[in-house]
């Protein structure tokens, strides 16, 4: 995985208790002015963000659960008919084990959790990981976000260094490992997002996906789920059992067993 340096410095322009906190965990220089050029964290009332200097007129990239476009997609995503619960074999009385291996920032991990499943999230960046556990603080004693705090659990970890053993580490079993590998774009697909453009940018191109689909296989006792664009060519060059396909996106379903009804 090729990586663009970033500035590596923590930009908190008030004396915020967390931002101490993210400085330390991350071994990040606490400054008050923005660097002049790369991507850096800053921490300010809403919570810890991904900026990039080259960017300013892009506001900088955070998790929230609470607001926003992870709080409209929570109330308008479409419940278990989405694509995203098909894949992961949602139905009636099916509410699967997930281990999402690729987090990121945690929308479709969030999403299978809001529907009933048990989660749990691999990230292998340190400051993506921190942008998702930064938000989970946030949301602690919201009523509304309960079931968060319940069913989704953040591991810290590299999956393609040990998927078994960082599940193994969180007492996870899961029934359905879903991968969304970090897809080489063309650059107008690059500018849709800009979180997508960020995280271009700070954690390369997933090169490595094939050995995640391999050791997603080996684990999952139910199926595997990738997430591909419409018209890529399957991860590994491996042929999944069916495919649901969307207008941008499509899944790939390797599946092992049928989920069964509780």
């Amino acid at each position: 995985m090729a990586l663009v340096t970033p500035s590596s410095v923590l930009v908190s322009s008030s004396n915020f208790p967390s931002a101490h906190f993210w400085a330390k965990q991350l071994n990040l220089p606490l400054v008050d002015l923005a660097p002049q050029a790369g991507l850096y964290l800053i921490y300010d009332a809403q919570g810890l963000a991904l900026a990039q200097a080259d960017l300013p007129k892009i506001n900088p990239v955070r998790v929230d659960f609470s607001a926003g476009a992870m709080a409209h997609r929570l109330q308008q995503g479409g419940g278990r008919g989405q694509a995203l619960a098909k894949a992961c074999g949602l139905k009636q009385g099916v509410s699967p084990r997930v281990l999402d291996a690729t987090l990121g920032l945690a929308t479709d991990a969030v999403v299978l959790t809001s529907l009933g499943c048990q989660v749990v999230g691999i990230e292998r960046h340190p400051w993506v990981a921190a942008l998702v556990e930064d938000a989970l603080q946030r949301i602690k004693g919201e009523v509304d976000l309960f079931w968060l705090e319940e069913r989704f659990k953040l591991v810290a970890g590299d999956s393609t260094q040990g998927m078994a053993s960082l599940a193994a580490a969180a007492t996870f079993e899961p029934q359905v490992v879903y991968l969304d590998p970090m897809f080489p774009s063309t650059e107008k697909t690059a500018q849709v997002k800009k979180e997508m453009r960020f995280f271009r940018d700070l954690v390369g191109k997933d090169l490595d996906a094939g050995v995640l689909l391999e050791q997603a296989l080996d684990l999952a006792s139910h199926r595997v789920v990738v997430k591909r664009p419409r018209k890529a060519p399957e991860l590994a060059g491996k042929k999944p059992s069916f495919s649901l396909i969307g207008k941008a996106n499509r899944f790939d379903i390797y599946a092992l067993r049928s989920l069964q009804a509780n």
